[in-house]
């Protein structure tokens, strides 16, 4: 056991170290959140690739956690919503109450092309359309899938840090 603990000490912490602080416009709601943002996540319909990377972005290289940035498991406890994937005809309503659970003020996260745009799944006969279609949005964050630095760079612009 002490054999671990001194491994433990000359390791020190692993993980990336903080990139720059990005540039860019923080929305008005993100100033009243006071470097803190817990957020909940929402898979409108996509094919699993953003979530694969959103694990990335919170597992221990990328740690948004640092940065102030938190997934909760009810959207009562959020501040935010992360969306991912086109928002289908069957979550189009399932969307909009989870929203309306949200306190104000409430920031909505489009995370991925599917989610900006529908992505390559315009057209289809279940999609109902983008997030902004069924929901305003704050944040957009291009990519398919977005990296885990991209998503970690739009968490950081929220909190500020």
């Amino acid at each position: 056991m002490t054999t671990m603990w001194r491994k433990i000490v000359r390791t020190g912490r692993v993980a990336e170290p903080a990139p720059e602080r990005p540039d860019g416009e923080v929305p008005e709601q993100a100033a009243e959140l006071a470097g803190s943002v817990q957020i909940r996540h929402v898979d409108a319909g996509s094919c699993n690739g953003c979530e694969v990377e959103i694990a990335s972005a919170f597992g221990p290289v990328y740690d948004a956690e640092r940065y102030g940035a938190r997934l909760v498991a009810s959207p009562r406890h959020a501040d935010a919503l992360m969306v991912t994937g086109p928002v289908t005809r069957n979550m189009e309503m399932a969307l909009r109450r989870t929203h309306d659970a949200v306190s104000e003020p409430r920031l909505v996260i489009a995370l991925g092309d599917c989610a900006r745009d529908c992505g390559v799944f315009a057209g289809a006969y279940g999609v109902a359309g983008a997030v902004r279609d069924v929901v305003d949005v704050d944040v957009e964050v291009p990519g398919c899938p977005p990296r885990p630095e991209a998503i970690v760079a739009a968490l950081r612009g929220l909190t500020g840090r």
